[in-house]
């Protein structure tokens, strides 16, 4: 197997030895250079454009920092992988989330301390988002065959789509709406490639949309805030970041809390956000999964699960159980418009989407199925 090749671009000397311990201890890579900042490293990639497979950034360097260094391979459209490799402080969020909107695939929180830095947790956190990077995980999905699947019937009043993947027909009787409007929600999950695919649905979505909508993005402490603040920026509909006893609204979006887990719970007639400090599940704060189980006794007339792109499965689980009680519509992002097919495929080969869609199809479909006011 042919080594993939790293760049490693860090102003501090201990950063990129330690990098290149984590990164050489394993037989998929090796660190072929670093550089100190990103006008050195711009001048070894303009050099050698196709020599790296993927670049580590650290964001504040001399000379060029890491959107300085963006912007330019951008200008030159360099098609380049870059991992940023960020502080966890809160005042670097807005950085990484504009280095993600540039086009870099993940970001890896850096350690606050030497000692937490040889940690297993950072190591296979790196190790991770660079096999993923690299198409490791992706070659894998290649090996594995999704059935093609018939169409399907429709939720009642729908246009007819042609779906990517055999949900199973349950029979179950849909809540009605007595003596009021329909009540609908939006539940989407994403991760990896999640910052830049949300930028491509929400400011789409109209500000009289007939639903709430509720986003689990995998991201830590602070930078769910700081994104959910920029798509507010770019939107017609109202973004923020959840707080616990927010009474959901139709036309607004609430991004989960992250380090935190998100429920939906019924108060009175309403429904709210309750933000716990339950523990991680399958090490994800928040977990799409607790979400969509949350729903589970709810009485909501209209659910539209949406998956998009992300590593792992988070999402399968809850949906599946959605869909064994309750009368709900999924769609998830089609593989070719994925930065990683892997919460979508787990979607897909689970038999649970109604309809796979390119990226650039989602908020229309999510509309055509909740409507506006």
């Amino acid at each position: 197997m042919n080594k993939k090749n790293i760049l490693i671009i860090d102003d501090s000397a201990l950063m990129r030895r330690v990098l290149s311990d984590i990164i050489n201890s394993d037989e998929r890579f090796m660190v072929c250079d670093v550089a100190s900042n990103g006008l050195e490293a711009y001048d070894k990639i303009t050099l050698h454009p196709k020599l790296y497979d993927v670049v580590l950034l650290d964001i504040n360097m001399p000379k060029m920092n890491g959107i300085e260094f963006m912007e330019e391979i951008n200008r030159l459209k360099l098609k380049l992988t870059v991992i940023v490799v960020s502080t966890i402080a809160i005042e670097g969020a807005a950085e990484t989330i504009r280095l993600l909107e540039l086009g870099a695939f993940d970001f890896v929180t850096k350690p606050n301390s030497f000692s937490e830095a040889k940690e297993n947790t950072f190591q296979e956190r790196v190790l991770t988002c660079l096999a993923c990077a690299a198409g490791f995980e992706r070659m894998e999905f290649r090996h594995r065959t999704v059935p093609e699947a018939p169409k399907l019937p429709n939720p009642v009043g729908k246009e007819t789509t042609p779906v990517n993947s055999a949900k199973e027909t349950v029979t179950r009787k849909p809540h009605k709406a007595v003596g009021r409007a329909a009540r609908k929600l939006v539940a989407l999950a994403c991760s990896t490639g999640g910052p830049k695919a949300l930028q491509q649905v929400v400011p789409l979505l109209p500000e009289n949309m007939d639903a709430p909508m509720v986003i689990v993005q995998h991201m830590p402490v602070g930078f769910t805030e700081t994104l959910a603040n920029r798509l507010n920026e770019l939107s017609k509909v109202t973004v923020k970041e959840a707080a616990d006893g927010d009474v959901l609204r139709n036309g607004f979006v609430y991004v989960a809390k992250g380090g935190s887990q998100l429920r939906v719970k019924k108060k009175g007639s309403d429904y709210v956000l309750a933000v716990t400090d339950e523990p991680a599940r399958n090490a994800l704060r928040p977990c799409a999964d607790i979400m969509y189980e949350s729903l589970l006794e709810s009485d909501y007339d209209d659910i539209t699960c949406v998956v998009l792109t992300g590593m792992g499965r988070d999402g399968t689980v809850g949906i599946k159980q959605l869909n064994d009680k309750r009368n709900i519509y999924v769609i998830g992002q089609e593989a070719s418009t994925c930065t990683v097919y892997g919460m979508p495929r787990a979607l897909c080969e689970a038999g649970l989407a109604d309809v796979m869609v390119p990226l650039e199809e989602v908020a229309e479909t999510i509309i055509k199925n909740v409507g506006v006011r």
